[in-house]
């Protein structure tokens, strides 16, 4: 069966990088970032652009998900409430597709460290920071699988999740 991967996590706790890993690790695979949706200067974030790029992330997952070309769809994206994780699957035809839906967590000051070198290096601004702290005990509340990256490299990472079996409920 093919395999839709949904991987949600705070701003700075890897899922781009894994994806990426597991894109080149899993068979025949694809890989969607929500953030590439969002990309735009100047940042605004309205309900027009909101439904725009929720739009444009499931015409994209839908095109990946009909072209017999894949076995493997990776998505990942914040993905920090229940109803983000579901306005992201509604009317996508995941009849023939097993849907694993993963939240990458890891310590606070993990992620802190993370992101303040992500920081230092001018990949991204510093209130990012607080946001992302914010946002970490949100998966707590979800009920999809954590997998905690503290003490993983990127690889054991992408390697734990491209062998994960537990679909959605």
């Amino acid at each position: 069966m093919r395999t839709l991967y949904l991987i949600g996590g705070p701003m700075g706790v890897g899922k781009t990088t894994v994806c990426q890993i597991m894109k080149r690790r899993l068979p025949r695979a694809a890989f969607l970032d929500g953030d590439w949706c969002w990309d735009m200067d100047p940042f605004v974030v309205t309900e027009e652009t909101k439904a725009m790029v929720l739009g444009n992330i499931r015409h994209t997952l839908s095109g990946f998900l009909r072209c017999s070309a894949f076995e493997n769809v990776i998505f990942c994206w914040v993905l920090h409430r229940q109803d983000i994780r579901d306005a992201v699957l509604a009317g996508l035809d995941t009849d023939d597709w097993r849907v694993v839906h993963v939240s990458l967590v890891c310590a606070p000051e993990t992620l802190r460290r993370r992101l303040e070198e992500d920081v230092r290096r001018g990949l991204r601004s510093p209130d990012v920071i607080g946001r992302a702290l914010d946002y970490l005990p949100l998966y707590d509340a979800l009920e999809v699988p954590r997998l905690d990256t503290t003490g993983l490299t990127p690889a054991q990472a992408a390697q734990t999740l491209a062998a994960w079996s537990d679909p959605i409920p």
